[in-house]
């Protein structure tokens, strides 16, 4: 297994930085994300507000990997986040649900503010491989330099559309309210394609979608 952790803090509040975390995708330096959908968001007696995102993305194997280690190129990843406006925190933690085999990769991320009205980032990810065959550590390294690489590129990319367009200065809720991001409502993503049954009347090909909230329901 192979463990990364790394720390950064932003001249921007957390409220600015929280937004420009949750609009990350897409972004150029994302180009392998597909599609990034709201599958529950709730709000706590607390008043933290709990959110689920599925993403869809689509990876590229480096040229020294085995033939079929994986059957398609697209992959699900799931995102599970709470975002106290209270603390000023957001905890987000997303890992894929599928080809766990070849490589599990599970990423924490932690927002705050401090003391100085600027925002911490602490990002900790665990890139683990079950392969075998020798290419183990081949594989973990792998995950982890992608990973090393494009960390912070899309936040980053944002903060700097979000200070030239000023947003921080609009009428609307404050980005950093419950009332910002529940704006989105949640929706299932929508599905690949169709399929025709004997009568001719399209129905949705269930099946990856079903799929999905199975390994959501075994947490």
């Amino acid at each position: 297994m192979k463990f990364y952790t790394q720390s950064f803090i932003y001249d921007d509040p957390w409220s600015i930085v929280s937004l420009a975390y949750f609009l990350r995708y897409p972004n150029p330096y994302a180009s392998h994300i597909i599609s990034c959908d709201v599958i529950s968001r709730t709000q706590t007696p607390s008043g933290t507000l709990l959110t689920t995102r599925l993403i869809l993305k689509r990876g590229a194997l480096p040229r020294w990997a085995p033939k079929g280690i994986i059957s398609r190129s697209e992959s699900w990843v799931v995102e599970e986040s709470e975002v106290d406006p209270m603390g000023k925190t957001v905890r987000c933690t997303t890992k894929n649900l599928e080809f766990t085999k070849v490589m599990q990769v599970e990423e924490s991320v932690l927002l705050s503010q401090n003391d100085e009205g600027k925002t911490m980032q602490t990002s900790e990810a665990r890139i683990r491989s079950r392969f075998g065959w020798g290419l183990t550590k081949r594989i973990e390294t792998f995950g982890m330099n992608r990973f090393k690489n494009h960390s912070r590129d899309g936040i980053s990319l944002i903060l700097g559309m979000l200070r030239q367009s000023r947003l921080q200065t609009l009428g609307g809720p404050a980005p950093y309210s419950p009332m910002y991001f529940a704006r989105e409502e949640p929706h299932e993503p929508a599905p690949a394609h169709q399929e025709r049954g004997p009568s001719g009347v399209g129905h949705q090909n269930t099946g990856p979608w079903r799929r999905v909230m199975g390994w959501l329901s075994k947490d």
